[in-house]
């Protein structure tokens, strides 16, 4: 992990340098990669409730199947999509906080790249 507060009053060894540069780097882009993964489901989801959300009014007793834990599962359109819309937004607001979270991440190590004179490779 980057160099807290309070280990940042003092500048680490140019040995170090390289180190935390990388550690910065490799937390970025595991958290790129996860709301990437969370974009992809909240694209899933909003596709299915698209198609749903129509037959609530026109046929809310017909048939759909639900992958639930692994096992596909038989309820009715009125019964699923209440749940799919708490999912769905379930999944925007952790999408939200990744996104905060890599923004002040993104900051944090741009603040100590050009604190440590570090430039980056093009």
């Amino acid at each position: 992990m980057p160099p807290k507060a309070s280990q940042q009053q003092k500048k680490p060894d140019p040995q170090d340098v390289p180190i935390i540069f990388q550690r910065y780097r490799t937390e970025l882009q595991s958290l790129a990669q996860k709301i990437g993964e969370i974009e992809s489901e909240m694209e899933e989801h909003a596709l299915v409730l698209s198609t749903l959300r129509p037959l609530t009014t026109s046929d809310p007793k017909r048939t759909c199947y639900r992958l639930i834990g692994g096992t596909l599962v038989k309820r009715s359109v009125e019964d699923v999509v209440p749940s799919l819309e708490t999912n769905f937004s379930g999944i925007k607001e952790v999408l939200e906080s990744l996104v905060k979270s890599y923004k002040g991440k993104e900051g944090e190590f741009e603040e100590w790249r050009k604190e440590m004179g570090v430039q980056m490779p093009r």
